[in-house]
């Protein structure tokens, strides 16, 4: 072989080794490269190279041959500079032992997907970061195409894991997503502070489902179950988690002791508004004094403060039904301070307050209490509260909005695996992992 033709030789590898790290893929043989001048296109016709040939594209094992499928497809791969680049190749089919007839695996993308894997973890990694409008402007993709690659990208990331390993200590809640009762339960790793396990639905069959796929074995392992005290929760867990301490979460009660608070005062403002005529100053005065009873009074303003103090001396049932509330509070500030014993007796006390005070909505209070008495004080004695998974239903909204709302619960799901389940990858080239 003449020197000119080994150097040529050397340049097509060296060519082709360029054009594997331009596109980002891997185990990939890049046969020609054509660009299309006028529409702005590059088209690289690639094959896998022979250890990657043949593989089922759901399971990666070695098949036989099926056939040649529908021919030549393409798949979008990150843009070089503005120019969109493209890969093409064959796309037989194979016949699995396990999942029959389907398409060849390829090593440069997900099993059906329209787009490279590299392209696929940008997007993912983008919407993670910033607004699905923005990721489908930068991207050059359809709108809902991004929730699609973020549930494909969460399933991946989930097949090569065992998120509910381990779990000792977890927190179950749900979030309405959408309008029309829609909803997702999640389950929050009190340990990891992670989202371990999401799914559509608000109802008995959700929980179930969880722990079915977590299993006998491991949720007899489970130690301490947070809840909001919803029967649909806690009777399954209760049936399911044999060696667990069900806790009630503290924020959930004292919200039990606001809603009350807060009928006490529609009741008192109907009465001082006289019926269905005009608004007296009186019912205008408490319709603008919620706030004052909702807030914690180390965070009342002077206004609040003095609207409070105008209540106490206008309206002494709607004041006993606020401080009330504010004893319930303090019940579970005892137990944050270290005093479960104290917290216990301020809750006996509290119990015959309520009893006492001829306040319906309170009377019924203390007996929602009871009936949730030995939840409560495992909460006080285990410091176990759903305020983790709060905090993951707060963010969970927060991607929401900046998502623009979702039509496919599970690619709020998948995106949701990917922001707080510790899912996120990598931006493609980079070696570091971002937290998420």
């Amino acid at each position: 072989m003449s020197k000119a033709e080994t150097a040529g030789q050397e340049n097509g590898v060296r060519s082709a080794r360029i054009w594997r790290q331009l596109l980002g893929v891997e185990r990939t043989v890049v046969e020609e490269i054509e660009f299309d001048e006028e529409a702005g296109l590059l088209v690289a016709h690639v094959r896998p190279r022979k250890g990657a040939a043949r593989r089922c594209g759901r399971c990666g094992r070695r098949a036989p041959w099926y056939d040649r499928g529908e021919g030549r497809r393409r798949w979008r791969g990150l843009d070089l500079g503005v120019v969109q680049a493209w890969l093409e190749a064959d796309a037989p089919r194979v016949t699995c032992p396990v999942h029959g007839v389907t398409v060849v695996g390829v090593p440069w993308a997900r099993h059906g997907a329209g787009h490279t894997g590299a392209f696929d973890d940008q997007v993912a990694w983008l919407a993670v970061h910033t607004s699905r409008t923005a990721v489908a402007e930068v991207m050059r993709i359809a709108w809902r195409t991004v929730g699609a690659i973020c549930a494909r990208v969460a399933r991946d990331a989930l097949a090569g894991t065992d998120r509910l390993a381990g779990l000792k200590r977890i927190g179950i809640d749900e979030i309405s997503y959408k309008k029309g009762h829609r909803y997702i339960t999640c389950v929050v790793d009190h340990d990891t502070g992670r989202l371990v396990w999401a799914a559509p639905g608000r109802d008995k069959d959700t929980v179930t489902a969880f722990f079915d796929a977590l299993g006998p074995e491991r949720a007899a392992q489970i130690t301490h179950v947070s809840t909001d005290g919803a029967g649909w929760i806690t009777e399954v867990v209760d049936a399911r988690c044999p060696n667990a301490v069900r806790g009630a979460d503290p924020y959930h009660v004292v919200a039990w002791a606001t809603e009350a608070l807060d009928q006490v005062r529609r009741d008192v403002w109907n009465t001082a508004r006289g019926g269905k005529g005009r608004a007296s100053e009186a019912s205008k005065a408490l319709k603008n004094a919620r706030w004052a009873l909702w807030k914690n009074p180390d965070d009342l303003t002077a206004a609040q403060q003095a609207q409070l103090e105008w209540i106490e001396r206008t309206h002494p049932r709607l004041h006993r039904a606020w401080a009330l509330k504010e004893g319930l509070r303090w019940v579970f500030q005892l137990s944050r301070q270290g005093h479960p014993r104290l917290a216990v007796t301020a809750l006996d006390r509290w119990i015959g307050w309520a009893r006492r005070s001829r306040i319906p909505a309170f009377v019924d209070l203390s007996r929602r209490i009871v009936r949730h008495r030995t939840a409560i004080e495992i909460s006080i004695e285990h410091q176990l509260s759903n305020a983790l998974v709060e905090s993951v239903n707060t963010k969970l909204r927060l991607i929401t909005r900046i998502a623009f709302g979702f039509h496919d619960p599970h690619a709020l799901i998948g995106l949701a695996m990917l922001a707080l389940g510790g899912l996120c990858p990598p931006l493609p080239g980079r070696t570091r992992i971002h937290p998420a």
